[in-house]
């Protein structure tokens, strides 16, 4: 019996070897070693991905082109030439701002404050009539109304000076009452940009 035994152990053993082999698993294979004068195999180095496409982005519209400002690389001679600002008239001896007047500083107050850096001199006239004192006078009551007025409107009062030439510099050298009201004026002269 312990023959039996023996030769079924035997048996078993030999079957487990057989249904191992069966598994398909192969004992590991020795690699055979290189001559000992052989080049060694070339390094494989991995080269890293390629980089992503780029994503194609929108096209956008390029912007006009800005044109320069004519008024802004003007001259001083070429903007009191062809002024931006206008003149405030004044009624027959007076230097108080009619709704015309008014206007037209509220005009120049935008002028003004679009271009900062601008100083301005304020020149009281006036038409013929009176002596030349009593017209500088007036001509300085009235250079005085138009920078008040138009401090009142944001307009930083170092940028204004005011001077009065009260007869002296008609606009109309005429002698009628049309050429006098153009002589009755608040005018304005840029002198620094």
């Amino acid at each position: 019996m312990m023959k039996t035994a023996r030769w079924m152990a035997g048996v078993t053993v030999a079957a487990l070897m057989v249904a191992g082999a069966a598994c398909g698993k192969k004992p590991p294979l020795e690699q055979p070693a290189p001559p000992p004068n052989a080049p060694s195999p070339p390094l494989v180095i991995a080269r890293p991905p390629a980089p992503p496409e780029p994503i194609a982005e929108p096209a956008v519209a390029t912007p006009a082109p800005v044109r320069e400002d004519p008024i802004a690389s003007a001259s001083l001679d070429d903007l009191n030439r062809n002024s931006p600002l206008k003149p405030a008239f004044f009624d027959y001896d007076s230097s108080e701002l009619n709704a015309e007047a008014q206007r037209a500083l509220d005009e120049n107050a935008a002028v003004l404050k679009r271009f900062a850096s601008w100083t301005i001199t304020v020149e009281g006239h006036c038409d013929e009539r009176g002596t030349a004192e009593y017209n500088l006078a007036l001509g300085e009551r009235r250079a005085v109304a138009a920078r008040t007025y138009l401090v009142s409107l944001g307009i930083p009062v170092d940028r204004l000076r005011v001077v009065s030439y009260g007869k002296e510099f008609p606009f109309d050298p005429g002698h009628t009452e049309a050429a006098f009201a153009k002589n009755r004026r608040a005018h304005f002269v840029i002198t620094a940009k």
